[in-house]
């Protein structure tokens, strides 16, 4: 039993994986109640996705959130991206967020980079359209404060990975 359990583990630790980072910062205060009532609807989503290892959720001044995820594969965040609370959410973000940038690598293995490495890693992300972008968004710029942000709650997968 213990060798299976330790085989499984060396199993999970020598796959690749997909990740994802996320940076949202919201206009203003009254946009955050509707934005974490989304962010608790995807992570019910996020934790039952097919192809969901993990991740935790970040926050940093102003505020901005951040999610750090890992996937098995692109096609397993896309389909989740592409469906439920996720897909519901995606429209209102570019009415209450300033900005809004996304990055993605593929790791050597299935753990998570800390915040530190997943800020390092916005810096070469990309910006998302936003109705109203503040004026480092509009330049282009994935990550204007340069702050690391706090990490916060982790999600876990309710399905295997």
């Amino acid at each position: 039993m213990l060798l299976d359990r330790l085989s499984r583990r060396r199993e999970r630790e020598t796959r690749m994986a997909f990740i994802s980072v996320t940076r949202l910062k919201p206009i203003g205060l009254l946009d955050l109640p509707p934005i974490a009532l989304d962010t608790l609807r995807s992570r019910h989503q996020i934790e039952r996705a097919p192809g969901f290892l993990g991740g935790y959720l970040a926050t940093g001044p102003g505020p901005t959130l951040w999610t750090v995820t890992s996937w098995t594969n692109e096609a397993a965040i896309a389909a989740y991206r592409g469906s439920g609370a996720h897909a519901r959410a995606m429209p209102r973000l570019s009415r209450t967020c300033s900005e809004a940038s996304v990055t993605h690598w593929l790791a050597i293995d299935e753990s998570l980079p800390n915040p530190e490495e997943a800020a390092e890693r916005m810096r070469n992300g990309r910006t998302s359209r936003v109705r109203c972008p503040s004026p480092a968004h509009a330049a282009g710029d994935p990550w204007p404060d340069r702050i690391i942000p706090f990490r916060g709650p982790t999600l876990r997968p309710t399905t295997p990975g």
